[in-house]
């Protein structure tokens, strides 16, 4: 709004096309509207939240050029598909659209019956699952990759439905036991990904077409020599009869398909003169890419972009407990390095410090200092955090950098099946903050609003030591005034 009200927008852009020549159609998002929104204060900003926002607005649309990245919470609560639509458009104000150093476009992908793209699945898509396992619709499900029981919200309750379900077959290629696995009938352990061959399309991509290969460094480690799972389908086609739709042999003579594939193309990153020479240098490289092969160069923007948008705005909707003064705002995060849980039964993963509070092992809630006054609680001890779903228990680790309604508990622990480095913990510093998450969806996209959820929080009397790296020494405020210094420390103004 400030950026087209004060004419910043960048040389050759046609604000009057984004914005369906309604020169008011963004007034509700003044400033002056936003800061209080935003919970903004003077404290916080370092003197009037409306001219720091205008500021904030002036600086990006001057420096050329800038970028506007979504995600995260931003995009994960109900309204997230018109927050992160409303921050992209940002850059077609600014003309780093197709732009060196801004938002480029990918290519398709060069091998005609394969995707540059993957479709990724949502609560909404497992929800439909859940149900079709408990009404008996579905009579198989094949498990690769996913450990759905741990990494869905409880309250979907699809642990439930497959306990139940009587004529369901479950087979679970996870090379490691996790809490889905435990409920298979049937588990064929997949080769990781050292011991397996790959190829992946890379994605996001630089802005030209590039695959990446994988090829075995190691070989099985134990006594048990796996097929992998690609190997696993080819070889189940083949008992069926089905060798027209898989024809390949195994999986490298697949990947080994593609490959002849990109040496037809005569193009890219790899000179051969025969198709095994292809091949060999193409293992060598670990992929090919065509740097002339781009997407597109330029991509107008619809006529009428930023009305559409601001038309679709809404305030997010939380679920679980209400607005009371013992209820806070939760924003799960992803762990490091145990990302979603999925490298949870990995000891050297486990022991690896979070960047800014450094622990380890354990799940943590952040919480502003103050707020852990106002509930008596310090560093250690444990907290009962409760949504309408279900309650579970972590360790305090008050920081600065929490706003005061807002607590914060990482992804990845909590798993009731596995190696001892991923259950052996008393429940007490290890929980899922799965368990507690609303079933709150994305408008218009069907998938988990994961930042959409209220919780309570009580002191439960208990404490324990944290596991960190820290020692006695934490994260404090350190003398900058707020806000403009902190970004000015981060990016110094002669760099």
């Amino acid at each position: 709004q400030v950026i087209i009200e004060e004419n910043l927008a960048a040389p050759g852009v046609d604000v009057g096309s984004l914005t369906g020549g309604d020169a008011q159609a963004l007034n509700d998002f003044r400033p002056e509207t936003i800061a209080p929104m935003a919970g903004l204060t003077a404290e916080m900003t370092g003197g009037d939240p409306v001219e720091f926002l205008k500021n904030l607005a002036r600086s990006f649309a001057a420096s050329r050029p800038s970028i506007a990245i979504g995600g995260g919470s931003a995009g994960a609560s109900s309204n997230g598909l018109f927050n992160l639509e409303a921050i992209y458009a940002l850059n077609f104000l600014v003309g780093s659209v197709g732009e060196e150093g801004g938002v480029k476009f990918n290519p398709g992908s060069p091998w005609d019956d394969v995707p540059s793209t993957s479709k990724v699945g949502g609560l909404e898509d497992w929800s439909r699952i859940t149900e079709q396992i408990r009404s008996g619709e579905t009579k198989l499900l094949l498990l690769h990759g996913t450990d759905p029981i741990h990494g869905l919200p409880d309250s979907l309750q699809l642990r439930d439905a497959i306990i139940q379900a009587d004529d369901l077959m479950v087979i679970s290629f996870s090379p490691f036991l996790d809490d889905t696995s435990a409920l298979a009938d049937l588990i064929l352990p997949d080769r990781v990904s050292l011991e397996d061959w790959g190829d992946d399309i890379t994605e996001p991509g630089p802005g030209y077409q590039m695959i990446g290969f994988q090829q075995p460094v190691v070989n099985p480690l134990g006594d048990l020599d796996p097929l992998s799972f690609p190997d696993v389908l080819l070889t189940v086609a083949q008992e069926l009869g089905k060798e027209s739709q898989l024809p390949w042999a195994n999986f490298k003579s697949m990947l080994r398909e593609g490959s002849d594939a990109l040496f037809e193309l005569n193009r890219g990153s790899i000179e051969a003169s025969s198709a095994e020479e292809f091949w060999n240098n193409l293992l060598k490289r670990g992929g090919w890419w065509d740097e002339q092969a781009t997407g597109p160069k330029s991509v107008q923007a619809p006529a009428g972009l930023l009305k559409t948008i601001a038309g679709k705005a809404s305030s997010p909707d939380f679920s679980g407990i209400g607005m009371g003064a013992d209820s806070f705002y939760l924003v799960p995060f992803s762990h490091n390095t145990l990302l979603d849980g999925y490298n949870g039964h990995l000891p050297w993963l486990q022991a690896a410090p979070d960047p800014l509070s450094t622990v380890t092992w354990q799940t943590w809630v952040e919480l502003n200092d103050r707020t852990a006054e106002q509930l008596d609680v310090k560093e250690g001890d444990i907290l009962r955090i409760e949504s309408s779903k279900d309650s579970i228990r972590a360790v305090v680790y008050p920081t600065p950098a929490a706003p005061p309604d807002v607590i914060s508990v990482p992804f990845g622990q909590g798993r009731q099946y596995g190696s001892d480095y991923a259950t052996d913990r008393p429940g007490k510093e290890s929980s899922n903050v799965m368990d507690i998450l609303e079933t709150t969806r994305v408008k218009d996209t069907g998938s988990l609003a994961w930042a959409g959820t209220r919780v309570r929080v009580s002191k439960t009397g208990e404490s324990v030591s944290i596991s960190k790296l820290e020692g006695d020494v934490r994260a404090v405020e350190i003398g900058l005034t707020p806000a403009e210094d902190i970004i000015k420390t981060i990016a110094p103004e002669n760099a």
